[in-house]
């Protein structure tokens, strides 16, 4: 199967910006390892630059592609080529967990991920009931950067610390614009994201993701008048956390730690 039959042109309403650096691809491969039965899933194959190699390494390849054309062309292609499921639809949209059960296992996830639907997507998935090893994605460099920051750096914030209490994320490495075509304007990453339960216990994770926002969005702010609405200074100090810290000091099991509390005396009101 070729990487595609026709030329398309980038659509910016989609964020297409499509891979064509061999070398990237190769590291991408590498990086993933992907096993002839694995239950693997690229979303947004564009041109199909990865398409084929991913074939190339297992027996049944499922792509999901928004722009209609392109789906038709990986569809023609797919008469040739019936290892290749082609899903049209926007990836905000689709039934993982359904592909799971379809296929039979739990699903390994990679793509070039449109800067716009990127953080979005990924919430998407770390909370679907989808049943999800692993995902290998390219993403814009500063995204990646924050995902994967540690407490106290300039990156560290609300990404951070959302992602931290669902999965792990590494930074893998960085891929220059002349890599895509057309090239972005931005520099871009791929990072491996390990979807898990975290190494703290969250009592409430809807009040854990409300407290977070909330700091985050006052980041200049004291935790003492961040969470305010919270919890009081001393309320904090109970959780053996310092009120006059800035959010961006505390790592993820601290901000549990305060979302347990909160969540806590809003039982007993």
């Amino acid at each position: 199967m070729p990487p595609t039959r026709g030329f398309f042109m980038a659509r910016k309403r989609f964020g297409q910006h499509f891979l064509h650096e061999q070398g990237v691809i190769e590291r991408i491969l590498s990086m993933l390892a992907p096993k002839a039965a694995d239950a693997l899933v690229e979303i947004g194959p564009g041109q199909g630059a990865l398409t084929q190699p991913l074939l190339d390494r297992v027996d049944r390849l499922s792509v999901i592609e928004i722009d209609r054309d392109l789906a038709a062309d990986l569809r023609a292609q797919a008469v040739e080529e019936p290892r290749l499921e082609v899903i049209e639809g926007d990836a905000l949209r689709i039934d993982y967990a359904e592909i799971a059960t379809r296929r039979g296992a739990p699903l390994r996830l990679v793509g070039n991920l449109p800067y716009n639907i990127s953080s979005p997507l990924l919430f998407a998935l770390l909370g679907s009931a989808a049943p999800i090893t692993d995902m290998h994605f390219m993403l814009q460099k500063e995204v990646v950067d924050r995902m994967t920051a540690t407490p106290g750096s300039r990156d560290y914030g609300r990404l951070t610390v959302s992602v931290a209490a669902r999965a792990r994320a590494e930074s893998l490495f960085d891929v220059g614009p002349g890599a895509f075509t057309p090239p972005p304007r931005v520099m871009s990453s791929v990072v491996r994201v390990t979807p898990r339960a975290p190494d703290f216990e969250i009592h409430d994770g809807k009040m854990f993701d409300r407290l977070v926002t909330a700091a985050f969005s006052q980041r200049r702010k004291t935790l003492r008048n961040a969470v305010r609405s919270f919890l009081s200074a001393e309320a904090i100090e109970a959780c053996d956390i310092d009120p006059t810290l800035r959010p961006e000091r505390l790592a993820a099991a601290e901000f549990a730690r305060l979302a347990n509390a909160a969540s806590a005396a809003v039982d007993t009101d």
